[in-house]
C-alpha cells in the first residue's frame, strides 16, 4: 500500500463522520446486548448470592414440573435393582473334561507301580486344597473295587449334568457355593463317603457356563428405567413456589421458568461475550452491504436495519417461558427487508441477526433450524412477488407458516399433543401476520426514514394520485409528455437491468414543475391554442423560465410529499445542459462576445443514478421525435445518437453509472419502442371504397 492511500485511511479514520458514525455503531451495540442480557439480569434480581430468593413468589396459574433429581435417582434405583441376563454357554468340553479325568484316574490305578507313586500322580491330576479332604480322596480312589468306582462315576455324569442344566455362574464361585450346588443335586441315598469323592471330583471340572448378556442387561435396565413415570410436583394457582430465604432448587427453578422468569443467570464475562457477537453480527453486516449491496449502504437502510433488530430483540426477551418461541416474527423481518432492501440481503441479514439471538438467548438449535428453513422460504417467496399485489405479502407469509408447521411436525415425535399443537399454532399465526404486519409497516417505515420502496412507488405510479391530476388538468400536453416518457424510461430500464419501476414512475413526476407555469411550454400551447409567450420575452427572461422548472417541481414535490429519490429526476433530468435554442437567439441578439454558456445552462445536478440518466436520454428523445416528418428506423437511430453523443460530449452523463454497453443498448430499445409508436396505418377509406369498386363493377 503507498504512503499516500495510507495518510488517506488515516484521515478518513479521524474524519468527524467516521467518528460519528463509529459512535452510532457502538451505540447500537450497547444498547442491543443491554436488552439481550436483560433477560438475564431479571432472575439476579430475585436470587441472593446464596442462591436463596429474595422475595415471595406465587404461581399466576396451576404449574405442574417434573422433579428431576428425584425421578433420575428413582430411574437408578430401579435400575440396579434388575438381575443380570445370563446366556447358556456350550457344556460339551466340561462333560468331555469329566470323562479325560476319570479315564486318566482308571489309567492311575492299572498302573503297576507303587502306592505312593499311585497318590502322587493323583494329587498331580486333582488339585484339592484341603488336605484332610484330598487324603480321603487319594485313598478313594487307589483303594476302592472297580463297581465302588463305577458307581462314583455314574453317579458324577448324573449329576454334573444336573447342575450344569441348574446353571453355573461366576457369582457361585465368588460366593464358594459350587460345593453346596453339587450336594443338592446328588442322589440322597448316595453314601456319604462316596458323595465327597463326587464332590471333589466334579469341582475339578465344573466352570461358569452361565455367561452374563451385557446387551440385554442394559436392555432390560434400560426399559426398567422407562417404565419409571416422572414424579411431578404441583404448584396450583396461588400457592407459594418459593418463600423469602428458601433456597431454590432445581424443582422451583423449574416452576419459576413455567411461572414466567428467566432461570438463566450471567457474570461479566458473559455480558462480554454477548456484546461480541453483536458485535460480530454488526461487523458481518456493514461488511456485506458494503462490499455487496452498495446502494443500501446509507443510513437510512442501517436505522430501519437497526429499528426492526431492536424490536425483535425485545420481543424475545420479553417472550414468556411459557408461550412457544416459533411465535418471534422472524419471517416478518426477512419480508420486511426484501421489501427495503433486497431478498438476497434480507436472507443475509435475518440469519445473522437470528444467529446471534440464538446463541444469546440460548435458543434450541431445533428452534434455529426451523426459523433458517423458514426464512429460506420467505426470501424465495420475496424474489417471485409481484409489487402490484400487496396481497403477495401475505402468501409469503403463509409460505412460511407452512413451512415451519411441516418441520415442526417431522421432528416432534415424543413431546406430547399439547406442546406440539402449540408450536404449530405459533408458528401458523407468526406466518400469516408476518405477512399482515408487513403491510402495515411498509408506510410507516417509508414515512419515518424517507425511503421509497416498490409498493411505494407503484402507488406513486397511480394516476390518481393528486399531483399527477393536477398535472393532467393544468397541464395536459406535460402529462401526455410525461407518459410517453415513462414508457421509453421503463423498458430502457428493464433492458439493462435497473429499476423500471422507479425509470417508470420518475419520469411521470418529473416535468410536474411545468404546473407553475404551463403556457410557456410548447407541449400545453397547442392544447389552449394560444400564441407563444416567449415572442414577447428576452432569451434570457425565457431561459429563467423555462429553466426553473426543476426548481418549482422540487417545491410542488415538497408540498405533495413526494420522496427525495422521485425529486431527483426532477432536478437532474437537465442535469446542467444547455439552454441552446435559448443561447442561440441570445447570441444572435447580442453578440457572442456578450453572452457565456454558463448563464444559460441548468443548475443541475448531474444525473447520478442509471434510472435519471436513462431518463435525461428518454427525455430528449422523446421531444426531439415528435419534430421529425420521417419516422423510419434510420431517422429514428440517427436521431437517437445525435442525442446521446451531445449528452456524452457535454459530460451530462460523467456522473452515472451507466456503460457503454448499457448506453447501446438503451438507444436500441428506445428506437424500437418509438418504433411501435409511429407505425404506419391502413388508409381505411380507401380501402374501403376499393373494396366497394370490387364488389360493384
Amino acid at each position: 500500500m503507498k504512503k499516500s492511500d495510507i495518510e488517506k485511511k488515516i484521515a478518513d479514520i479521524k474524519s468527524p463522520k467516521f467518528l460519528i458514525n463509529s459512535a452510532l455503531i457502538l451505540v447500537f451495540a450497547l444498547l442491543i446486548t443491554g436488552i439481550l442480557v436483560s433477560k438475564y439480569f431479571f432472575f439476579q434480581t430475585i436470587v441472593g448470592s446464596d442462591n436463596t430468593s429474595k422475595v415471595m413468589i406465587t404461581a399466576p396459574k396451576d404449574i405442574e414440573v417434573v422433579d428431576s433429581v428425584r425421578t433420575e435417582k428413582r430411574r437408578r434405583e430401579v435400575a440396579q435393582k434388575v438381575k443380570l441376563v445370563y446366556s447358556t454357554a456350550d457344556d460339551v468340553y466340561i462333560k468331555n473334561n469329566l470323562n479325560e479325568i476319570i479315564d486318566e484316574i482308571e489309567n492311575i490305578r492299572l498302573d503297576k507301580i507303587a502306592k505312593n507313586n499311585k497318590t502322587e500322580e493323583l494329587q498331580v491330576l486333582l488339585d484339592i486344597s484341603d488336605n484332610a479332604i484330598k487324603d480321603f480322596v487319594m485313598n478313594y480312589f487307589i483303594n476302592a473295587s472297580d463297581d465302588q468306582l463305577d458307581k462314583v462315576y455314574a453317579q458324577a455324569q448324573k449329576t454334573l449334568t444336573q447342575v450344569l442344566n441348574e446353571g453355573i455362574t461366576e457369582k457361585d464361585f465368588e460366593e464358594n457355593t459350587l460345593a453346596k450346588i453339587i450336594k443338592r443335586n446328588i442322589e440322597p441315598n448316595t453314601p456319604f463317603n462316596q458323595t465327597k469323592v463326587i464332590i471333589a471330583l466334579l469341582e475339578q471340572v465344573i466352570v461358569p457356563n452361565m455367561l452374563v448378556d451385557e446387551e440385554a442387561t442394559n436392555l432390560a435396565r434400560k426399559n426398567a428405567r422407562e417404565s419409571v413415570a416422572p414424579i411431578k410436583v404441583k404448584f396450583p394457582k396461588g400457592s407459594v413456589i418459593v418463600n423469602v430465604g428458601e433456597p431454590i432448587t432445581q424443582v422451583k427453578k423449574e416452576a419459576l421458568s413455567k411461572a414466567g422468569y428467566n432461570i438463566l443467570r450471567i457474570n461479566y464475562l458473559g455480558i462480554l461475550g454477548i456484546f461480541c457477537l453483536v458485535g460480530i453480527g454488526i461487523f458481518a453486516v456493514i461488511s456485506y452491504l458494503k462490499l455487496f449491496e452498495t446502494k443500501y449502504f446509507d443510513k437510512r437502510h442501517l436505522f430501519i436495519i437497526a429499528t426492526l433488530s431492536i424490536f425483535i430483540s425485545i420481543l424475545a426477551v420479553l417472550l414468556p417461558a411459557t408461550w412457544s418461541v416459533f411465535i418471534l416474527p422472524i419471517p416478518f423481518l426477512t419480508i420486511i427487508l426484501s421489501v427495503f432492501l433486497n431478498p438476497r440481503s434480507s436472507f443475509f441479514i435475518t440469519v445473522t441477526f437470528l444467529t446471534v439471538l440464538t446463541l444469546s438467548l440460548q435458543f434450541s438449535a431445533l428452534a434455529m433450524s426451523v426459523f433458517i428453513l423458514a426464512v429460506i422460504i420467505s426470501t424465495i417467496g420475496m424474489t417471485t412477488i409481484k409489487y402490484s399485489r400487496r396481497f403477495d405479502l401475505i402468501k409469503v407469509g403463509l409460505y412460511s407458516s407452512v413451512t415451519m408447521s411441516l418441520i415442526i411436525l417431522c421432528v416432534y415425535y415424543d413431546l406430547g399433543f399439547g406442546r406440539l399443537m402449540q408450536d404449530i399454532t405459533a408458528a401458523v399465526l407468526n406466518g400469516f401476520f408476518s405477512g399482515v404486519f408487513a403491510l402495515g409497516m411498509i408506510p410507516i417505515l417509508e414515512s419515518s426514514f424517507k425511503v421509497i420502496t416498490t409498493f411505494g412507488l407503484a402507488e406513486l405510479g397511480d394516476y390518481n394520485q393528486p399531483l399527477l391530476k393536477k398535472l393532467h388538468e393544468v397541464a395536459p400536453g406535460t402529462f401526455e409528455h410525461s407518459l410517453r416518457v415513462s414508457n421509453l424510461a421503463e423498458s430502457a430500464a428493464e433492458a439493462i437491468g435497473a429499476d423500471p419501476v422507479l425509470a417508470r414512475v420518475g419520469a411521470l413526476y418529473h416535468d410536474v414543475g411545468k404546473i407553475v407555469r404551463p403556457l410557456f411550454f410548447v407541449e400545453n400551447q397547442t392544447y389552449s391554442g394560444i400564441e407563444n409567450p416567449h415572442e414577447k420575452l428576452t432569451p434570457r427572461s425565457s431561459k429563467m423560465v423555462i429553466t426553473s422548472h426543476t426548481k418549482d417541481g422540487i417545491a410542488l414535490a415538497k408540498e405533495y410529499h413526494i420522496p427525495e429519490v422521485i425529486q431527483d429526476f426532477m432536478t437532474q433530468h437537465h442535469g446542467d445542459s444547455l439552454a441552446s435554442y435559448f443561447y442561440n437567439q441570445a447570441v444572435a441578439q447580442e453578440g457572442a462576445e456578450n453572452v457565456k454558456e454558463e448563464q444559460f445552462r441548468y443548475t443541475g445536478p448531474k444525473p447520478n443514478s442509471k434510472e435519471t440518466a436513462i431518463l435525461m436520454i428518454a427525455d430528449a428523445v422523446e421531444s426531439a421525435s415528435r419534430t421529425l416528418k420521417d419516422h423510419s428506423q434510420e431517422e429514428l437511430d440517427a436521431l437517437i445518437n445525435k442525442i446521446i453523443k451531445d449528452r456524452l460530449d457535454d459530460n451530462q452523463l460523467s456522473e452515472s453509472p451507466l456503460t457503454l454497453k448499457d448506453i447501446k443498448i438503451i438507444a436500441a430499445t428506445l428506437s424500437r419502442v418509438l418504433r411501435s409508436v409511429f407505425h404506419k396505418r391502413i388508409k381505411y377509406q380507401e380501402s374501403i371504397e376499393e373494396i366497394q369498386n370490387k364488389d360493384n363493377p
